[in-house]
């Protein structure tokens, strides 16, 4: 009878495992979502900074490289 009780209670404690687990990557997915997004309208940003001012188009690489050296 011991076994039956243990089990079930195992039983118990993988369903709210497994609903934790699905909510986080619920959570998790809808955040990629937005990252994605934000990257789009950054690539956007980019592409309209480009037309309008032709220095950006110079001067963006050197202030990336200069970001990715401070990290």
């Amino acid at each position: 009878m011991k076994d039956n009780t243990v089990s079930k209670e195992k039983i118990r404690l993988l369903e709210k495992e497994i609903v934790t687990l699905t909510d986080k990557l619920e959570r998790m997915s809808k955040e990629l979502t937005e990252i994605a997004e934000v990257k789009n309208e950054i690539r956007g940003l980019k592409l309209f900074l480009g037309r309008t001012h032709s220095e950006f188009k110079l001067k963006f690489p050197e202030i990336m490289q200069k970001v990715y050296k401070k990290k």
